[in-house]
Protein backbone atom coordinates (compact mmCIF):
# COMPACT_ATOMS: atom_id res chain seq x y z
CA UNK A 1 0.00 0.00 0.00
CA UNK A 2 1.48 3.47 -0.92
CA UNK A 3 2.41 6.30 1.79
CA UNK A 4 -0.62 8.12 0.53
CA UNK A 5 -3.06 5.24 1.27
CA UNK A 6 -1.62 4.73 4.38
CA UNK A 7 -1.77 7.99 5.59
CA UNK A 8 -5.86 8.37 3.93
CA UNK A 9 -7.11 5.11 5.34
CA UNK A 10 -5.46 6.10 8.85
CA UNK A 11 -7.56 9.20 8.83
CA UNK A 12 -10.76 7.57 7.57
CA UNK A 13 -10.08 5.45 10.71
CA UNK A 14 -9.36 8.12 12.91
CA UNK A 15 -12.94 9.75 11.51
CA UNK A 16 -14.67 6.86 11.76
CA UNK A 17 -14.05 6.19 15.37
CA UNK A 18 -14.51 9.74 16.36
CA UNK A 19 -17.55 9.69 14.99
CA UNK A 20 -19.20 7.00 17.00
CA UNK A 21 -18.15 9.05 20.16
CA UNK A 22 -19.45 12.41 18.86
CA UNK A 23 -21.88 14.15 16.67
CA UNK A 24 -19.65 15.65 12.97
CA UNK A 25 -20.36 18.55 13.81
CA UNK A 26 -18.12 18.48 17.14
CA UNK A 27 -15.11 16.71 15.26
CA UNK A 28 -12.42 19.37 13.67
CA UNK A 29 -9.42 18.50 11.69
CA UNK A 30 -7.09 19.34 14.40
CA UNK A 31 -9.04 16.28 16.50
CA UNK A 32 -8.71 14.05 13.64
CA UNK A 33 -4.75 14.51 13.18
CA UNK A 34 -4.54 14.47 16.79
CA UNK A 35 -5.98 10.93 16.70
CA UNK A 36 -3.58 9.19 13.86
CA UNK A 37 -0.94 11.20 14.32
CA UNK A 38 -0.88 13.00 11.02
CA UNK A 39 -0.29 16.83 10.30
CA UNK A 40 -2.56 18.92 9.42
CA UNK A 41 -0.88 19.91 6.20
CA UNK A 42 -1.09 15.80 5.39
CA UNK A 43 -4.83 16.39 6.06
CA UNK A 44 -5.19 18.88 3.50
CA UNK A 45 -2.87 17.15 0.75
CA UNK A 46 -5.45 14.92 0.42
CA UNK A 47 -8.79 16.39 1.68
CA UNK A 48 -10.20 19.39 1.08
CA UNK A 49 -12.24 19.24 4.34
CA UNK A 50 -13.51 16.53 6.69
CA UNK A 51 -17.08 16.58 4.76
CA UNK A 52 -14.76 14.97 1.77
CA UNK A 53 -12.72 12.43 4.14
CA UNK A 54 -16.24 11.21 5.02
CA UNK A 55 -17.41 11.06 1.08
CA UNK A 56 -13.96 9.16 0.03
CA UNK A 57 -14.50 6.69 3.07
CA UNK A 58 -18.10 5.98 1.19
CA UNK A 59 -16.45 5.93 -2.08
CA UNK A 60 -13.24 3.61 -1.46
CA UNK A 61 -15.62 1.59 0.79
CA UNK A 62 -18.44 0.94 -1.87
CA UNK A 63 -17.86 2.81 -5.04
CA UNK A 64 -14.68 2.08 -5.77
CA UNK A 65 -15.22 -1.52 -5.50
CA UNK A 66 -17.97 -1.61 -7.41
CA UNK A 67 -17.94 -3.42 -10.78
CA UNK A 68 -20.86 -2.67 -12.62
CA UNK A 69 -20.86 -5.32 -15.08
CA UNK A 70 -21.44 -8.15 -12.34
CA UNK A 71 -24.49 -6.98 -11.43
CA UNK A 72 -27.35 -8.66 -13.45
CA UNK A 73 -29.83 -6.69 -12.18
CA UNK A 74 -30.62 -3.46 -10.09
CA UNK A 75 -31.55 -5.86 -7.76
CA UNK A 76 -27.91 -7.44 -6.99
CA UNK A 77 -26.54 -3.59 -6.76
CA UNK A 78 -29.39 -2.35 -3.81
CA UNK A 79 -29.01 -6.01 -2.09
CA UNK A 80 -24.53 -5.05 -2.26
CA UNK A 81 -25.21 -1.20 -0.89
CA UNK A 82 -27.44 -2.05 1.73
CA UNK A 83 -25.49 -5.06 3.21
CA UNK A 84 -22.26 -2.55 3.02
CA UNK A 85 -24.62 -0.11 4.67
CA UNK A 86 -25.24 -2.79 7.54
CA UNK A 87 -22.06 -3.57 8.02
CA UNK A 88 -20.60 -0.17 8.73
CA UNK A 89 -24.09 1.18 10.28
CA UNK A 90 -22.58 2.73 12.56
CA UNK A 91 -20.38 5.19 10.82
CA UNK A 92 -23.12 5.72 8.14
CA UNK A 93 -26.09 6.48 11.16
CA UNK A 94 -23.71 9.35 11.78
CA UNK A 95 -22.57 10.67 8.60
CA UNK A 96 -26.24 10.53 7.26
CA UNK A 97 -27.35 13.08 10.04
CA UNK A 98 -24.33 15.54 8.63
CA UNK A 99 -26.27 18.43 7.38
CA UNK A 100 -25.03 21.64 4.94
CA UNK A 101 -23.22 22.31 1.93
CA UNK A 102 -21.16 19.15 1.50
CA UNK A 103 -23.12 17.06 3.38
CA UNK A 104 -23.00 13.26 2.66
CA UNK A 105 -26.84 12.82 2.19
CA UNK A 106 -25.94 14.83 -0.82
CA UNK A 107 -22.93 13.29 -1.85
CA UNK A 108 -24.96 9.58 -1.68
CA UNK A 109 -27.70 11.03 -4.05
CA UNK A 110 -25.44 12.84 -6.60
CA UNK A 111 -23.32 8.97 -6.91
CA UNK A 112 -26.43 6.66 -6.54
CA UNK A 113 -28.89 8.73 -8.71
CA UNK A 114 -26.22 8.10 -11.92
CA UNK A 115 -26.02 4.05 -10.78
CA UNK A 116 -30.24 4.10 -10.36
CA UNK A 117 -30.14 5.78 -13.90
CA UNK A 118 -28.05 2.85 -15.53
CA UNK A 119 -30.32 0.36 -14.15
CA UNK A 120 -33.93 1.67 -14.30
CA UNK A 121 -33.67 3.21 -17.59
CA UNK A 122 -35.73 0.38 -19.31
CA UNK A 123 -38.41 -0.02 -16.77
CA UNK A 124 -39.49 4.12 -16.78
CA UNK A 125 -41.75 5.06 -18.95
CA UNK A 126 -40.09 6.93 -21.91
CA UNK A 127 -41.58 10.19 -21.73
CA UNK A 128 -40.60 13.87 -20.72
CA UNK A 129 -40.98 12.97 -17.11
CA UNK A 130 -37.47 11.13 -16.80
CA UNK A 131 -36.34 13.36 -14.24
CA UNK A 132 -39.46 13.32 -12.13
CA UNK A 133 -39.45 9.26 -12.20
CA UNK A 134 -35.88 8.78 -11.11
CA UNK A 135 -35.44 11.23 -8.67
CA UNK A 136 -38.95 9.79 -7.17
CA UNK A 137 -36.82 6.28 -6.61
CA UNK A 138 -33.69 7.90 -5.68
CA UNK A 139 -35.87 10.26 -3.18
CA UNK A 140 -38.01 7.19 -1.59
CA UNK A 141 -34.59 4.90 -1.63
CA UNK A 142 -32.57 7.44 0.29
CA UNK A 143 -35.14 7.88 2.84
CA UNK A 144 -35.77 4.30 3.11
CA UNK A 145 -31.99 4.03 3.39
CA UNK A 146 -31.78 6.68 6.13
CA UNK A 147 -34.66 5.60 8.14
CA UNK A 148 -33.49 2.19 8.26
CA UNK A 149 -30.18 2.90 9.34
CA UNK A 150 -31.26 5.22 11.69
CA UNK A 151 -33.47 2.44 13.41
CA UNK A 152 -36.25 4.65 12.80
CA UNK A 153 -38.65 1.26 11.50
CA UNK A 154 -40.65 -0.43 14.03
CA UNK A 155 -38.43 -3.71 14.55
CA UNK A 156 -34.72 -3.95 14.01
CA UNK A 157 -33.85 -5.27 10.58
CA UNK A 158 -30.97 -6.81 8.25
CA UNK A 159 -30.07 -6.16 4.83
CA UNK A 160 -32.26 -9.04 3.67
CA UNK A 161 -35.19 -7.68 5.72
CA UNK A 162 -35.19 -4.50 4.51
CA UNK A 163 -34.86 -5.16 1.17
CA UNK A 164 -37.82 -8.44 1.18
CA UNK A 165 -39.80 -5.32 2.61
CA UNK A 166 -39.12 -3.03 -0.29
CA UNK A 167 -39.99 -5.81 -2.66
CA UNK A 168 -43.13 -6.86 -1.31
CA UNK A 169 -44.34 -3.31 -1.43
CA UNK A 170 -43.63 -2.84 -4.78
CA UNK A 171 -44.90 -6.10 -5.65
CA UNK A 172 -48.31 -4.87 -3.75
CA UNK A 173 -48.31 -1.59 -5.16
CA UNK A 174 -47.89 -3.12 -8.77
CA UNK A 175 -50.70 -5.35 -8.03
CA UNK A 176 -53.31 -2.66 -6.95
CA UNK A 177 -52.54 -0.57 -9.55
CA UNK A 178 -52.68 -3.15 -12.29
CA UNK A 179 -56.56 -4.12 -10.63
CA UNK A 180 -56.95 -0.51 -10.47
CA UNK A 181 -56.18 -0.12 -13.98
CA UNK A 182 -58.44 -3.05 -15.27
CA UNK A 183 -61.59 -1.80 -13.04
CA UNK A 184 -61.12 1.54 -14.84
CA UNK A 185 -61.32 0.06 -18.04
CA UNK A 186 -64.78 -1.98 -17.65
Amino acid sequence: MSDSNITKNALAASMKKMMRRRPFEKISVSDICMDCGINRKSFYYHFRDKYDLVNWIFFVGFLGEMDLTRYQNGWDWVRDICEYFYREKEFYRAALKIEGQNSFRDYLVETIEPIIRFFVRDMLPSDEDDGFYLTFLCDAFLTALVRWLSGGYDQEMDADGFLRRIRQLMGSMSEFADETDQRNSE
